[in-house]
């Protein structure tokens, strides 16, 4: 996919912290790009310097062939000359304006016509459900059609680009799930890029072409969601997509075996590459382990401590020698009870090291 935006290099310090190092990375036109992590990772921070609202400490920012920013050039354009749409954590709407003023008023502000703002508002309003609201104050509606508001805002100005800055954070789950599938239905609507900030792995999931997982300021994976959950480049990105378990196993020589002398079971080994390693993490999500009958010698052998329902899913916490972890199966699938012994088989393990992080 050719790049639209581009960020060549960027860089962020605040006095001796680096908040973002030396990013690089393409979004396709029309494409729906989240960039994916924990608090203080850096990603409001690039959003920000994407927008024109944070200056760059090194590198480039383009959108298409026109340069935004960069020190070296000493260049930079304004955010109001950027044409991107931004919706925030916070709805910011005017309760003393109307539903429409409040779409109409970036219009209003480009010094368009009374015809021509009248066509985009309504536009705008039509796409995301809000014609009959138009006349309301936006402080009857609703957290969603508060959020409603702010991305018709950001349409009406028919942006090359829709910044979001963790929009749906502050929704109940319901209207957050809704309202993940109206954006994404927007934006095959209408065209427009998506740079979509959250820490929420199951909107960027939901909602993302590609993916990218920063820690600290630095790039660890950009790719599909699959591809992300299904090969994630190291131990960080594993324990941040989906729910993990990580087993400790030691290693002496040829041997290896959990804490608490329990042995690997049958066919399980330890990869060649992490063979000096004296400590190793065994990975696993909690839906790709299986229940095997509990004198199966092949299985990893423990007990059960815990066994929740959690609607569909029944959550079982099994306690392996020094260690626990969590197995999780439809709740249609016949399970051990709480205290009962119990083995298990790992559908598809993963293996680092275990200082990686």
């Amino acid at each position: 996919m050719a790049g639209f935006v581009r960020l060549i290099g960027v860089t962020k310090r605040f006095g001796d912290v680096t908040a973002v190092n030396n990013l690089n990375y393409e979004i396709g036109k029309g494409e729906c790009f989240s960039m994916l992590g924990p608090s203080g990772c850096g990603k409001t921070t690039t959003l920000r310097m994407v927008a024109g609202f944070e200056d760059l400490t090194e590198g480039e920012v383009w959108v298409g062939d026109q340069l935004f920013s960069s020190p070296a050039k000493n260049h930079y354009t304004p955010p109001e000359k950027r044409n991107f749409g931004m919706v925030f954590q916070a709805f910011a709407v005017w309760p003393h304006l109307s539903v429409y003023e409040n779409v109409a008023f970036p219009l209003r502000i480009r010094k368009l016509s009374e015809s021509e703002i009248d066509q985009r508002t309504m536009d705008a309003l039509k796409a995301t459900n809000l014609v009959a609201a138009k006349d309301q104050s936006p402080d009857y509606l609703s957290g969603g059609g508060k959020q409603r508001v702010a991305l018709a805002r950001a349409l009406a100005i028919n942006p090359d680009v829709m910044l979001l800055d963790e929009p749906l954070s502050s929704l109940d789950p319901h209207l957050r799930e809704e309202m993940r599938f109206e954006i994404k239905d927007l934006q095959m609507k209408y065209g427009f890029s998506i740079i979509y900030v959250t820490h929420d792995q199951s909107e960027a999931m939901a909602l993302s072409d590609r993916i990218l997982v920063m820690k600290l300021g630095v790039v660890q994976q950009i790719d599909t969601p699959l591809n992300i959950y299904n090969n994630p480049a190291n131990k960080f990105v594993f324990s941040f997509i989906g729910l993990s378990n990580f087993l400790s196993v030691n290693q002496d020589g040829n041997s290896a075996q959990l804490p608490g002398g329990v042995p690997l079971p049958a066919g399980v080994t330890v990869p060649e590459h992490l063979a000096g390693e004296s400590v190793v993490s065994w990975a696993s999500r909690p839906s790709e382990i299986d229940f095997l009958p509990a004198d199966d010698p092949t299985g990893l052998h423990g007990v059960v401590n815990r066994k929740a329902f959690l609607g569909e899913i029944i959550d079982y916490q099994i306690q392996v020698g020094e260690q626990t972890l969590r197995v999780q199966k439809g709740r249609r699938d016949p399970g051990p009870e709480p205290g009962e012994n119990c083995a298990l088989r790992f559908l598809r393990p993963f293996w680092y090291k275990e200082s990686d992080e």
